[in-house]
């Protein structure tokens, strides 16, 4: 709600102007949709960011009630996020199971299940490309494995490691490779993307 000049030269016109600016909070909107013909529900998902669950569901829950019969899910250029979102967003196309399963180089596994609601049986296609990366490829490959969607467009991107960030004193930092994600069939698709 505060307010700050800036001063702007223009390089077209040789001109300096002052232009008053009012600081706000931006909300980045990565859930976007909409009804197309035949009833078939459209959701575009750009990134995995902070409880973008909730905003998949209200999209999703919104077209159910405009009484959608089957729903495209578009992951295209998705290069990821978390993994806690991508584990719910998975849940609410998966009655039961494994979403995705994570293991270290001694062995060590990690099976994630779904959780939380479960938004109905409807068809799905999932579109996906080779920017499709991590967290969506996580989504993409347990709709896949489990047979809840058809998967359309191209190979995704393949990044299916999982980092930790170690803060060095500079304040810089180094990512660490810890661990390798698996899809429900114990596939790992780390370099080699999703078909």
């Amino acid at each position: 709600g505060t307010k700050v000049k800036v001063k702007v030269y223009r390089e077209s016109t040789k001109e300096t102007f002052d232009i008053e600016l009012e600081r706000a909070i931006i909300e980045l909107k990565y859930v976007k949709h909409k009804m197309l013909d035949n009833q078939i529900g459209f959701v575009r998902l750009t990134q995995f960011g902070e409880n973008v669950s909730g905003d998949v569901q209200k999209a999703v829950e919104d077209l159910l009630t405009k009484g959608m019969k089957g729903l495209i899910l578009d992951l295209r250029f998705n290069t990821g996020g978390s993994l806690e979102e991508a584990i719910k967003i998975s849940s609410f196309f998966l009655k039961d199971g494994t979403v995705v399963s994570v293991k270290d180089k001694a062995g060590n596994e990690q099976i994630y299940k779904r959780e939380g609601k479960y938004l109905g049986d409807f068809p799905i296609v999932v579109l996906v490309n080779g920017g499709s990366a991590s967290a969506s490829e996580i989504v993409a490959g347990a709709l896949k494995d489990r047979g809840r969607a058809i998967l359309v467009g191209e190979k995704t991107f393949g990044k299916g490691s999982v980092q930790n960030v170690i803060p060095l004193p500079s304040g810089a930092g180094i990512k660490l490779t810890i661990a390798l994600y698996y899809t429900p069939s114990g596939v790992s698709i780390h370099k080699k993307g999703i078909e």
